[in-house]
């Protein structure tokens, strides 16, 4: 990115439904390569050292469909700013610019954060049940984990971005809190 291109933002969680920023122009978009998934660790906002959460994060695989955001060259850097200290704050992300194809046909370099495997806080891809008792078991600054969850579930569903993997998830996190039923379908 120079200072006379407008920056691109691929949001694929939080960033969807609550960015922090104003965007000039909003596209649904599919990032190849990564997919959405409670890989991270967090021992502060949804955790505690000693019985941390899972959050989002990119993994490295598959695809994951979200927001782009474009910004104006000219707010561009202090776009970045807030960003990195929204989410490169204490979490296992690193930031990066990847190509993202926009539902338009465009395909466009879009900042965005993914998973850095090598940090404390990665998790990786956990067993289900392991993940949902992980999660059902921490409360942080932010709440309780599992209210993370199913909220932002049953957003990325309601705004059409369901996946299979964790909706599974929420399944047995909702059967854990005694939601549902064993067995009963959502």
């Amino acid at each position: 990115m120079t200072k006379d291109r407008d920056l691109w933002v691929f949001g694929y969680g939080s960033l969807m439904w609550r960015p922090g920023f104003d965007a000039d122009e909003v596209c649904r978009a599919r990032l190849d390569g990564w997919h959405r998934d409670f890989c991270v660790y967090s021992r502060h906002w949804r955790g505690t050292p000693e019985r941390p959460g899972l959050v989002l994060g990119l993994d490295m695989g598959g695809s994951c469909r979200g927001l782009a955001f474009r910004v104006e060259a000219a707010r561009a850097a202090d776009v970045i700013d807030y960003l990195n200290e929204r989410e490169l704050v204490g979490y296992a992300y690193v930031a990066r610019h990847l190509p993202v194809g926009l539902d338009d046909g465009r395909v466009v370099e879009a900042y965005t954060f993914v998973a850095d495997t090598g940090h404390h806080h990665y998790a990786g891809q956990l067993p289900l049940e392991r993940a949902a008792a992980i999660i059902m078991d921490a409360e942080g600054q932010g709440g309780l984990n599992r209210d993370y969850l199913i909220n932002t579930i049953r957003q990325l569903e309601s705004d059409g971005f369901a996946e299979a993997e964790l909706h599974a998830l929420l399944v047995e996190v909702e059967r854990q809190t005694g939601i549902i039923e064993a067995g009963a379908g959502i």
